[in-house]
């Protein structure tokens, strides 16, 4: 078959070297306009549009050169941009999307089935509509998420799950056929910001610890950003008398408080340094006693209580480690 193939990031190429693959004759990539990188000025192909010229197929940032292409269908994989009703009204297209639809329809459906807790997604083959991944369903796979599975280990997989789903749907004898109109409440996953990736210490343990799996989470320790890159709930038969009364934010070695339970940090990267397991940071930043993590530590570090509950006495010198001075106030080596 013919085919326009629409996609710009690392998951699309699985399913274009399917096709290629496959004996589909992919007339055109349309992929997003090359970007610089890093420092220097050297303009840079999408990981598609890459994959593409090494195989010889005419690539454009234009998806109107679709119509001129001779295609038979378009498809799209991770495309990211809007497909006009003129183009679909000319050019028929089906869409390889991460998700159990109508569940998850939108640009993170990956991050947003992890933040959700979901214990499976899938891959459907769709057709593509005006609507929001609104089209009827081709073909679908169940996929389980694995109980520590990153996003991006995830996509990983969805997308050579995809791309065998595809090549099957589209070497149906009878051709693809109806799609099956999408049944079920709908979701929609937006594309996670900024903003929504810092951690709110006052929620339960266990929701926080899905949030290092998307990517990119972080806090703040002494006004520096502090990225969480792997976490787990502390168990509660490892949690000792002096870490029950922990507040949210609030550091005791590793572990810190939070809304419901208490979260192990495991490894992590401050501002303007590389990962480091957290014992590690521990040992150079040496937080002081009650000090807390992100937003809240602007009110101050946490009352200290003995384990009994009653107050312990506070400043210069109850903050001191042992056998030396209080640790400066700043942030170290962020």
């Amino acid at each position: 078959m013919r085919l326009a193939f629409l996609g710009t990031p690392p998951v699309a190429v699985p399913a274009l070297e399917a096709l290629v693959a496959a004996g589909h004759e992919v007339v055109v990539v349309v992929s997003r306009a090359d970007k610089r990188r890093g420092r220097g000025s050297e303009l840079s192909p999408s990981p598609a549009k890459a994959a593409a010229l090494e195989r010889g197929i005419p690539v454009t940032a234009m998806v109107d050169d679709v119509l001129a292409a001779g295609a038979e269908l378009g498809v799209v994989v991770a495309f990211g941009q809007i497909i006009k009703p003129h183009v679909l009204a000319r050019l028929p297209m089906i869409n390889v999307h991460f998700s159990l639809l109508p569940r998850w329809r939108g640009a993170a459906p990956v991050e947003r089935a992890i933040l959700a807790g979901d214990s499976e997604t899938g891959v459907c083959v769709m057709e593509v509509e005006e609507g929001l991944d609104t089209g009827g369903v081709y073909a679908s796979v169940r996929v389980t998420i694995g109980t520590d599975e990153t996003a991006d280990a995830l996509r990983g997989r969805l997308a050579g799950i995809g791309a065998e789903l595809l090549v099957a749907t589209l070497g149906r004898p009878g051709g693809l056929g109806s799609p099956t109109p999408q049944v079920g409440e709908a979701t929609y996953a937006a594309k996670l910001t900024a903003e929504e990736l810092e951690l709110d210490w006052s929620r339960p343990a266990a929701d926080l610890a899905r949030w290092w799996r998307v990517g990119r989470c972080w806090t703040t320790f002494r006004g520096a950003r502090l990225l969480v890159l792997r976490a787990a709930v502390a168990p509660a038969g490892d949690v000792g008398a002096d870490l029950t009364s922990l507040v949210p934010g609030e550091l005791a070695g590793p572990v810190v408080g939070t809304g419901d339970g208490r979260l192990e940090l495991l490894v992590v990267q401050p501002e303007g340094r590389g990962p480091i397991g957290a014992a590690a940071w521990l040992r150079g930043a040496r937080p002081r006693p009650g000090e807390r993590l992100g937003s809240a530590a602007a009110d101050g570090p946490a009352p200290l209580v003995s384990p009994a509950g009653r107050p312990l006495p506070s400043g210069p010198a109850a903050a001191a480690p042992l056998g030396g001075s209080p640790p400066p106030s700043g942030p170290l080596g962020v």
